[in-house]
């Protein structure tokens, strides 16, 4: 059957050029033998024509126009149109073989998220699928994401969900393609984590904005996408290309000390480590605290030490003082949130999980 979609129309067979040309020839009472002898092609090649087996070229095409009087760009257009549709039914039976394949990703949620187009059809959606991957199929899209030289494979979290994972990598690849970004700059970046760092105590519509704007100028593109089902990633750090990197949040845990510590984080590892790394956090995975050298350990310092410095965090922590309006006198010294002191203290089990969590600010994203 035919597949009709709004007001197209795709046939399900191709109809070669040589079936109009063959009824041309009847129109006129020509035979194949007479179109032959006119044009200079041999018989044999005619009838290829007529028959589907050969291909009419531009030079053939511009032969027919001169003795059937029917344009060079008529016989063209059929030959590119019936390639065309060969190449489509030769897809489609391919992409028919992938059914299980797309039942791996969790298109109805990435469909709601509005990364995707709505589809009923399995090749419809592989379709979109690859098109959202920006891949010609599926075996680019398994060389470029799960062989071994795949820079994500390395990651926990990648291996445990690699396709609602991937989904979600490549939807902050496409929002970071839509900010412009300077030239990775140390300095400067460090010197707007500084800054972002007094932006900790805003809310998101305040903070959210200037700290995208303070990191691209930077080199560094800050995205914000929501995770999709079973991934459960915090975030992301990898480098797009040598003078731009990319830290992409989910927003997980959905709270301020959650959201500062992740950035930095991630921010850690711009700063201290290579730009062929990559860098996903997730629930329960992260610093392995008996290995030193550990990246995650070197980011999770990196993290904590910027947003509560060492020396003033200890004093704090001897004062013995972690009542909610000492908590809260602590953070305004410090200049930060609350509720970053609150995640910290309650990491480190100074105080229980259920303490202070009102002092938190909760972020969730915007309704579309």
């Amino acid at each position: 059957m035919a597949e009709i979609k709004g007001s197209s129309f795709q046939p399900n067979y191709a109809v070669p050029p040589g079936e109009t040309l063959r009824e041309t020839l009847e129109f006129l009472g020509m035979t194949q033998a007479q179109l032959a002898d006119r044009t200079g092609r041999p018989k044999k090649t005619i009838n290829e024509i007529i028959s589907g087996k050969a291909a009419i070229t531009a030079e053939t095409a511009l032969q027919l126009e001169r003795v059937l009087g029917v344009p060079a760009s008529f016989w063209s257009n059929l030959e590119r149109n019936y390639q065309e549709t060969l190449a489509l039914l030769k897809e489609e039976k391919e992409l028919r073989s992938h059914k299980e394949w797309l039942k791996k990703f969790p298109t109805a949620a990435i469909a709601k998220f509005g990364w995707l187009p709505k589809e009923d059809s399995p090749v419809r959606k592989l379709k979109v699928l690859l098109n959202f991957f920006g891949v010609a199929g599926v075996e680019e899209w398994i060389a470029l994401w799960q062989s071994p030289q795949a820079a994500y494979r390395s990651s926990v979290s990648f291996q445990r969900n690699p396709y609602a994972v991937a989904a979600w990598l490549r939807q902050g690849e496409i929002e970071a393609q839509k900010t412009e970004c300077k030239p990775y700059n140390l300095g400067l970046f460090r010197k707007s984590l500084d800054n972002i760092r007094a932006l900790a105590i805003e809310p998101p519509e305040m903070f959210e904005q200037r700290m995208i704007r303070l990191c691209a100028e930077a080199g560094v593109v800050v995205v914000f996408v929501q995770e999709l089902p079973s991934t459960r990633v915090y975030g992301a750090t990898r480098w797009l290309n040598p003078v731009k990197a990319l830290i992409q949040l989910s927003l997980r845990g959905k709270t301020d000390d959650h959201l500062w510590f992740t950035f930095f984080h991630e921010a850690g590892h711009i700063v201290l480590h290579g730009k062929r790394d990559v860098f996903i956090e997730a629930k329960g995975e992260g610093c392995r605290e008996t290995d030193s050298n550990d990246k995650e350990c070197q980011a999770d310092q990196f993290a904590q030490d910027f947003l509560i410095p060492s020396d003033k965090y200890q004093t704090f922590k001897k004062s013995g003082q972690f009542s909610l309006p000492a908590i809260v006198q602590f953070a305004q010294k410090l200049g930060v949130a609350p509720g970053i002191v609150v995640g910290r203290l309650q990491h480190d089990k100074v105080i229980q999980f259920s303490k202070g969590n009102t002092l938190k600010k909760r972020f969730h994203f915007a309704e579309n």
